[in-house]
């Protein structure tokens, strides 16, 4: 198996320019994702959200994709692991002024793969309520920019390893998602998640999810809910690409049972991942 790897712009390295705007104001994206036998997984998700992003950032991108998935090809043939895809508006001079000619660094991170212990997708997990708020930008809503200091403060939070994940809500007291993954609540047999148009992470493993529930006719909801709404759920889950779903068990002093429409969605995600 291979052991971790880098590459930048590639060619094997581990390190960049201290004039990328990456490293000096955070002005990129990067997307996380499982990769098996060199084929990345759900991968025209997180395309489709790593350009749509780069757009947003103004950084021109289309060539930088092609480049990616080259990279992909040709170093990750036959790898099985966790992929980090990162993209940066290059080299610029001092200041916040966007460079006159953008050159993108683009970063590929191999690691092997991922073992969670205690098998969380199939007993749920413990989490907490973070303290730590998200401020509200609805021009940076969604994107899976670097600036990720607010889930780096509420991950911070606890260190216990009882505790696997925390709630995480905006300045408003909504609750939007977990520190590293989306957020959803069942009631009543129909699927509730928050709306992610002010703050928070539109997820590829969510995007999936409400794909799969609407082939399945699962009522879907999107909105706006307090912690009452997600105490009062009948139950709740955390999702991401690389756990895939994480049924909640307990928010102290709460608990909740892992129910059929959970069981089903991971059926249904196990299903899809075997016709990728």
């Amino acid at each position: 198996m291979m052991q971790s790897s880098c590459w930048v712009n590639g060619v094997p390295a581990e390190h960049i320019s201290v004039t990328d705007r990456g490293l000096s104001y955070g002005h990129g994206v990067f997307e996380t994702l499982p990769i098996e036998h060199g084929t990345p997984l759900l991968w025209s998700l997180h395309r489709a959200r790593m350009v749509s992003s780069c757009q947003r950032l103004g950084i021109p991108i289309q060539s930088v994709v092609e480049a990616v998935e080259q990279d992909i090809r040709q170093f990750l043939a036959n790898q099985t692991g966790v992929l980090r895809i990162t993209i940066t508006c290059g080299e610029g001079l001092r200041g916040y002024r966007m460079p006159d000619t953008i050159v993108p660094t683009r970063i590929l991170q191999y690691l092997p793969p991922t073992t969670y212990p205690n098998e969380p997708a199939r007993v749920g997990i413990k989490a907490m309520l973070c303290q730590q708020r998200l401020g509200l930008s609805p021009s940076m809503a969604g994107m899976k920019h670097l600036n990720r200091l607010e889930q780096v403060l509420a991950r911070s939070e606890w260190q216990t390893p009882d505790l696997q994940e925390g709630v995480v809500c905006d300045i408003d007291d909504y609750v939007i998602e977990g520190t590293m993954s989306n957020l959803f609540m069942v009631k009543a047999g129909e699927l509730h998640t928050p709306s992610l148009d002010r703050c928070g992470v539109w997820g590829v493993m969510r995007q999936h999810l409400l794909h799969l529930a609407e082939r399945e006719s699962i009522v879907l909801h999107e909105g706006r809910y307090r912690l009452d709404d997600l105490l009062a759920s009948d139950e709740v889950f955390f999702c991401n690409s690389l756990i895939g779903i994480w049924p909640l068990v307990e928010l102290s002093p709460h608990s909740f049972v892992i129910g059929p429409v959970t069981r089903k969605l991971q059926a249904l995600l196990e299903a899809s991942y075997r016709v990728c």
